[in-house]
C-alpha cells in the first residue's frame, strides 16, 4: 500500500479567549492516499479552517502528529517546513489572492521561478495549465481584467504549477455565485485528477462534497467519515 500524502493523529487545537479554553480540535485523526480528494463537510466555525492551517503547516500551536509524504511535521525544521509548502502542498482559498500587478501566466508562473524552475519552463506550465482551465484566450489579462470565476481559476492553475502532492482547498468556490462555483468545481475536479494530485477541500456544499472520492465531517473538534444525503 502507498504511504499516504497526508496522515493526522490526535491533532489538537486549543484557543484561550475571555479566560475560557475553547478546543476547536480534539484528536482529529485522517489518512489521503495518493491522488484521493476528500471532502471535509462542516458548518461555519467547525474548525475547518483550522485544521487546513495545521496540515498546511501555517500555523503552531497544534498537539498530535502530521506526516506529510510520510515526513513527520513535528521533526522539519523552519526551512523544511517552507520548502514542504512549496514542493508538496498547493493551496486554494476562498478569494483568489492573486499579484494585482501581474497578469495571468506570471501568477502562474512566480511560485516555479520560487521553486528553481526556469522561465522558459515555468512560461509553458502556465499556458498549459491556464489553457486547460479555459484561459487560454486570457494569459495576458490582469486580476482586474478577469471575472470572479477567471480569477478563481487562476488560482487554481497557481496551486497546481508546482506539481504538488496534496492540494489543500478552503471553501475554493465560495466567492462564487452557484452557477460559476459549479463550472469552476468542475474544472478543478478534472484538472487536479489529470494532475495525480490528491486533494482535501473544506465546504459546507453537500452537493459539491458528493462529486469527490471521500467525504469526511468535522463536528465538535472530531473527524468522521460523512455521507451525502440522496436529496442533497
Amino acid at each position: 500500500m502507498s504511504e499516504p500524502v497526508l496522515a493526522t493523529t490526535g491533532l489538537t487545537r486549543s484557543f484561550e479567549q475571555g479566560g475560557e479554553t475553547i478546543h476547536v480540535l480534539r484528536g482529529a485523526d485522517l489518512s489521503i492516499a495518493p491522488g484521493e480528494i476528500v471532502a471535509l463537510l462542516g458548518p461555519s466555525g467547525s474548525g475547518k479552517s483550522t485544521l487546513l492551517q495545521a496540515v498546511g503547516l501555517l500555523e503552531g500551536g497544534f498537539g498530535g502528529s502530521i506526516r506529510i509524504t510520510g515526513i513527520e511535521a513535528a521533526q522539519m525544521s523552519s526551512s523544511e517546513r517552507t520548502a514542504t509548502r512549496r514542493d508538496k502542498l498547493g493551496f486554494i482559498y476562498q478569494f483568489h489572492h492573486l499579484l494585482p500587478d501581474f497578469n495571468a501566466v506570471e501568477n502562474v508562473v512566480l511560485p516555479q521561478l520560487v521553486k528553481g524552475a526556469s522561465r522558459a519552463d515555468a512560461d509553458a506550465r502556465a499556458a498549459e495549465l491556464l489553457t486547460t482551465l479555459g484561459l487560454g484566450h486570457r494569459l495576458t489579462h490582469r486580476p482586474s481584467q478577469l471575472s470572479g470565476g477567471e480569477q478563481q481559476r487562476v488560482a487554481v492553475a497557481r496551486a497546481l504549477a508546482n506539481r504538488p502532492a496534496l492540494i489543500l482547498a478552503d471553501e475554493p468556490t465560495g466567492n462564487l455565485d452557484e452557477a460559476t462555483a459549479e463550472i469552476v468545481f468542475d474544472e478543478f475536479l478534472r484538472l487536479v485528477r489529470q494532475e495525480g494530485s490528491a486533494a482535501l477541500v473544506a465546504t459546507h456544499n453537500e452537493r459539491l462534497a458528493a462529486r469527490m472520492d471521500r467525504v469526511l465531517r468535522l463536528q465538535e473538534g472530531h473527524l468522521s467519515s460523512g455521507t451525502i444525503s440522496a436529496s442533497k
